[in-house]
Formats: structure tokens, C-alpha cells, sequence
């Protein structure tokens, strides 16, 4: 069968296209809409106007409430927490990515801590991790501390980012979902304290719900809209509100096959856990959710899946690290959607190919757009390979997640091209990065082509983001055997038409390896021999250039740096236009 693809990359879910008889249309186009950099003057400008509005008496009047105030059930988080986080905090400190923060010191009011840790805490995700690692008994006590200590710094001043609509989303699905943790003590009047600030929290959320950036932000501060109109009472209005307002976050922040519009596996992974716990709500009251969630869950499971290696584990795509099988698979297992991975994400923009025991999975579109992705990654055309459950080539990944062992500036570094298994032409990024880390100009259109045959499968990709500034055209040609033993690629650069005529640029071929693999050269610079810890062996063969080992690094699902090995092929790009072939065979 012959496929081809060229599909918009808009900020949200671009129309189907209509098929042809096999299916399939012809000609497709992947392409970025060139406002891209961020919100727009006036959106800013809103925004703006909108957080000021949070210090007036005004919004603090919208916040008081009218019901008497109770929890009617509390849903199931069927998702287990990190039980090694969860020791932490039973041991008195707080373990966000190696960081370390005692509770005893904690001061939300002067909280000096990284964004990403800061969201760990003002979403109260901590709250599982505490849950798989503690009895209530044990873990009410650790729970009631921080809590006193959140209240007393933001119940009653709306603030970022401890209020910013995702963080207060998700921070009601964990509140409601742990509550014997934190609604356990004695002390009435703290109850009510955690009872108020709840039902502020869902005023607030009716007010600046569609304020998130599309995708996941928007759907976790729906998703806290849900939770609070069915587990409080007097939620019936909230509940129509809240619905109608779910199924525009889902139509806006997922494309039509199902991938989230970030374009991250990790996103796509946090999304489904929102749309479980959402369900999970639902089922506690007995109730009936709406089609919306479960179509949703039924698509972005299989694209989930069609990131993952033979291991169960994800790929490193657009800031990902590789997440753990066991975290994937529990993750689907509480959604309780059966479904194979998808071999093409159209829209989402990744191709999978799985032949024997090979799995071959291609970033086939353009990176996301900027102000929906703080770590989109300039990867267009991108490999990872991976036989059976051990990985052989892999993209560095990890941009996302900022740490202790990911400080920013190696996050910045691991979003460029060169950190990415693909071509570099003149060391520069197929897509530019910002100074202030937006995403700028580059990949604007994908061309793709894909063939199943009877000896195996074919895509053909190629984009235009050195076209601009180089004048050539990537394409990139991929052939993976009927039985996986063999993939074979070839690198082309042609000169673009209506430009100026390129001139000689240096060009690197990368393959980063995944741990474990380890690479020995030919005697003519023209191959490797690719030993993997497992016992496999697979060799690599160069058809121009010189190769060469360099030292490079791989981060796994919990943002920790591997020190790692990539191939690395030296060769020119001429102005009449160039290739480079390689081949991966395994052997044995």
C-alpha cells in the first residue's frame, strides 16, 4: 500500500482529511502556521489584566460559596504513586528529580524551588507517592502538615503559580482522590479550612479554565471542574458547565488520532491519567461521564502505545526521557482501553514500524508550536530503534525535565537537533531555539511518504528547515526488512528551488546509542560493530563520510543523565546536491 501524508500542524485539531479508496490521501502536507512564538500581544495583555483581577475584592467575593460544605464520595487513583518519593516524605523531606526540600523548612509564601518542582507541590501530586508508600494512619500527619503550611500561605490569596489553572486542576482531582489524607484530623476548623478552600478552588477554576494554554493545562483545569461539581454539593450547574467545557479542551488539545497537541509522549501519558481519574470521579457517584472522555481515552491510548519500544517504554520525543514499561502500563491498565499502538499518528506526527522484533518509530512533522511546548525539541526526522526490549538508537530526550541532574542549560542543549538521531547540516538546528528558549523559525512543512510491501516498509520524509537559511532540503529515505533484521536509510540534501544557490556545508550524521550498547569501529572508518549487553549483535555501514565515536547522553523517565556512545558521520553537503546511505543489520 502506498501512503501519503502532508497534514496542517495548527495550534489545534486540524479538520480529517478525505480518503481515497485505499484509505489513504495523496499529498498531503505537514506544516506550521508561522505565528507560532508564543501568545499574541493581546492575549498577553488579557492575561495580564486577568491576574491583576485576582488581587481585587472583586474575585474574592466570587470565591465565597453557598452550600453547606462536605465531600459526597471519594473516587479511586488507580494509578500508584513513587513509592520511593513516598519514603522520602514518610523520612521528612520532600524528592522531586534528586532535589531535595524538608518539609520542616518548607515556606510556600518565599518558595524558592525550580518550576517544575514548585508544580510537584501546588498540585499536590505528592499525595499519591505518599499514598503507595503509607498507611493513612501513617501518611494523614505528613499530609496535614503540608497542607497547614499551603493554606496558611495561598487559601486565601489567588496567586501564581500555585493558583495557575492547571496546577489548581489537578490539585482538586488529588485532593478529592487522597482526601482521607489530608481530612483526617480532629481540628474542625482546619477541615473547614480544606473544605472552603476546595469550593474556592472550583470558582476559581469556572473563571480561568479556558485561560490555559490548549492541551494539557486546559484539560486538567477542567478535569478539577468535573471533580468539584460531582464530589461537592450543589454542583449540578457546574457539572453542564463543566462537561460542555471538558469536550472543548478534548477537541482543542488532542488532533483527530488521538496524540495531544504538544506532541510529547509525556504529556500524552499525563493526559490519559487525567481523563482516568475523571472517569474514576464519575464512577465513585455512579454517574454516567460523558461520551467525550471515553472516545478521547480511546484514542490517545493506542497513539500513546504507538511510542512505545519492545520493552513497553517510551521513546525520547519532544522533551520526553524514557518513561518506564511500568509506569506505561499502569497508566493504561487503569484506563481500561485495549488497543494496539498506532503505526501512523498522521496528525500527531510520528510514524511506528514494527517488523520481527524491530520497532522503528520516525518524528515525521514539524515541532510543536512554541507556546504550547516550553521544551519542543528540533527533531523533524528523527529514528529511534529499538530490537526486542533492549533499545539500540535513541534521541537524547529529557529537555522536559528539569532537575537536579537536568539543570536548564543541558535542558536547552537537549532540545537542539544534534541531540536527536539525524542530520545536522552545519551544526545548526532544523528549527532554531530562542535565546529566551521559544521555539523560532525553521521546519515549516513535512513531506511524507509511506509504502507497506510484501519485503517490508518504506517511508520517505523529507523537510524544509535549512531551506531558509541554507538552501537545502532534507530528505530522508527509510527501509526497514519484512523481518526487522535490516534498516536501511539515506540522507539527502538538494538544493531548493527558488534560492539561492546553496554553497559546501559540513553535515553530521548522528545515532545516539542507548546504554548498554557498545560500538567497536572498522578498520576503514566505514563501520561498526554494535555489541549489546543482552548477547545481539548489529552492524552499522556508512556509504560516504567518516565515522566516528563520540561520547554522548541518554535520559531515562525520571530525568537521570546515562552516559552513552553515538556514530557520528562526518561528510559535505555539495551545492549540486548530496547523499549519504547507511545500513543497521543485525547479525546473528
Amino acid at each position: 500500500m502506498n501512503e501519503a501524508r502532508r497534514l496542517p500542524a495548527r495550534k489545534g485539531q486540524s479538520p480529517a482529511a478525505e480518503p481515497e479508496e485505499d484509505g489513504i490521501e495523496q499529498g498531503k502536507r505537514l506544516i506550521r502556521v508561522a505565528d507560532d512564538k508564543g501568545l499574541s500581544l493581546a492575549q498577553r495583555i488579557a492575561n495580564q489584566f486577568y491576574l491583576l483581577s485576582w488581587k481585587t475584592p472583586i474575585h474574592g467575593r466570587r470565591l465565597k460559596g453557598k452550600y453547606p460544605l462536605k465531600l459526597l464520595a471519594v473516587p479511586d487513583d488507580a494509578v500508584p504513586g513513587d513509592a520511593r518519593a513516598g519514603a522520602a516524605l514518610r523520612a521528612g523531606y520532600l524528592l522531586f528529580r534528586g532535589q531535595k526540600q524538608i518539609i520542616a523548612s518548607l515556606d510556600f509564601a518565599r518558595l524558592d524551588l525550580p518550576s517544575p518542582f514548585a508544580d510537584y507541590l501546588h498540585s499536590f501530586r505528592w499525595l499519591r507517592d505518599l499514598a503507595a508508600s503509607a498507611s493513612r494512619e501513617q501518611g494523614a500527619p505528613i499530609a496535614e502538615s503540608i497542607m497547614r503550611k499551603w493554606l496558611e500561605a495561598h487559601a486565601e490569596t489567588p496567586s501564581e503559580p500555585a493558583w495557575r489553572a492547571d496546577n489548581a486542576g489537578w490539585r482538586l482531582l488529588f485532593w478529592t482522590a487522597h482526601a482521607p489524607l489530608i481530612l483526617s484530623s480532629s481540628d474542625l476548623v482546619y477541615r473547614s479550612l480544606v473544605l472552603n478552600c476546595i469550593a474556592r478552588t472550583a470558582r476559581h477554576l469556572d473563571r480561568s479554565a479556558d485561560k490555559g494554554p490548549m492541551g494539557l493545562p486546559r484539560l486538567a483545569a477542567w478535569g478539577g471542574i468535573l471533580a468539584a461539581a460531582l464530589l461537592i454539593p450543589g454542583g449540578e450547574a457546574r457539572r453542564v458547565f463543566g462537561e460542555a467545557g471538558m469536550k472543548r479542551a478534548i477537541d482543542s488539545g488532542f488532533h483527530g488520532d488521538g496524540g495531544i497537541v504538544s506532541r510529547s509522549p509525556l504529556a500524552q501519558m499525563e493526559a490519559v491519567m487525567l481523563l482516568t481519574m475523571v472517569q474514576a470521579v464519575y464512577q465513585v457517584r455512579r454517574e454516567t461521564p460523558p461520551p467525550c472522555i471515553g472516545d478521547a481515552l480511546a484514542r490517545a491510548v493506542p497513539a500513546l502505545l504507538g511510542l512505545a519500544h519492545g520493552d513497553g517504554g517510551l521513546g525520547n520525543w519532544q522533551g520526553a526521557g524514557a518513561i518506564a514499561p511500568d509506569t506505561v502500563r499502569a497508566v493504561v491498565e487503569a484506563s481500561r482501553v485495549r488497543a494496539r499502538p498506532l503505526r501512523q499518528a498522521r496528525d500527531w506526527g510520528y510514524q511506528r514500524i514494527a517488523a520481527g522484533a524491530t520497532v522503528v518509530q520516525v518524528d515525521a512533522a514539524p515541532p510543536p508550536v512554541a507556546h504550547l511546548a516550553a521544551a519542543g525539541c528540533a527533531s523533524t526526522g528523527a529514528i529511534e530503534i529499538s530490537d526486542g526490549p533492549q533499545r539500540l538508537i535513541v534521541n537524547c530526550g529529557g529537555a522536559a525535565l528539569e532537575g537536579a541532574w537536568v539543570p536548564r542549560d543541558l535542558a536547552q542543549g537537549l532540545r537542539t537537533t544534534a541531540a536527536h538521531s539525524t542530520l545536522v547540516l552545519n551544526d545548526s538546528n532544523s528549527t532554531a531555539l530562542q535565546p529566551d528558549g521559544t521555539l523560532g523559525k525553521g521546519v515549516t512543512e513535512v513531506e511524507l511518504t509511506r509504502q507497506e510491501m510484501d519485503n517490508g516498509s518504506r517511508i520517505d520524509i523529507s523537510h524544509d528547515g535549512y531551506v531558509r537559511r541554507l538552501g537545502y532540503v532534507h530528505r530522508r529515505l527509510l527501509m526497514v526488512s519484512g523481518d526487522g533484521r535490516e534498516v536501511r536509510g539515506e540522507d539527502m540534501l538538494t538544493p531548493a528551488e527558488r534560492r539561492r544557490k546553496p554553497v559546501r556545508q559540513p553535515v553530521q550524521l548522528r545515532f545516539h546509542l542507548a546504554p548498554g550498547v557498545e560500538p567497536t569501529l572498522t578498520a576503514d572508518s566505514q563501520g561498526a560493530v554494535l555489541r549489546i549487553d543482552s548477547g545481539t549483535m548489529w552492524q552499522f555501514r556508512t556509504g560516504a563520510g567518516m565515522l566516528a565515536v563520540e561520547e554522548g547522553l541518554w535520559v531515562d523517565g525520571d530525568g537521570r543523565p546515562h552516559p552513552t556512545r553515538q556514530l557520528v558521520v562526518s561528510a559535505e553537503a555539495l551545492p549540486g546536491g548530496s547523499n549519504i546511505g547507511w545500513l543497521f543489520k543485525r547479525m546473528g
